[in-house]
């Protein structure tokens, strides 16, 4: 049995397990997805990359979007100043994640004030 997400406006609205056979019966434009791939990499039952094939970057959720020009699965943009990264296609800030043992949040209204602060640590 394979993954298959639903594509509506290049948004997901439903992931199925199902077989091709049956995919090829239904209405709407279906694509292939695969739970074992984030972040362009194919990852084994272990939890470690395993060389296998990444399917489109990303595992399809619902509400995720199906960018067909990059045959990619995303989520959707959570802040308007983090870019897409094409490799991954994950966001990412426009300042690294603190690397400190500390839990953060981003503050996008922070950010827009001082381009040199955004993460804020959770109390």
């Amino acid at each position: 049995m394979t993954h298959f997400a639903k594509i509506e406006n290049n948004l997901v609205t439903t992931v199925i397990v199902a077989e091709q056979d049956f995919i090829d019966t239904l209405e709407g434009t279906w694509v292939q997805t695969s739970y074992n791939t984030r972040g362009g990499v194919h990852y084994g039952q272990d939890g470690n990359p395993d060389g296998g094939v990444a399917l489109r970057k990303n595992y399809a959720g619902i509400d995720s979007i199906y960018d067909s020009s990059k045959d990619a699965f995303y989520s959707q943009k959570p802040h308007n100043s983090w870019t897409l990264d094409d490799d991954t296609c994950h966001w990412e800030a426009p300042i690294t994640y603190p690397d400190d043992g500390e839990a953060y949040y981003w503050d996008e209204d922070l950010y827009q004030s001082d381009n040199t602060k955004g993460w804020v640590v959770i109390e």
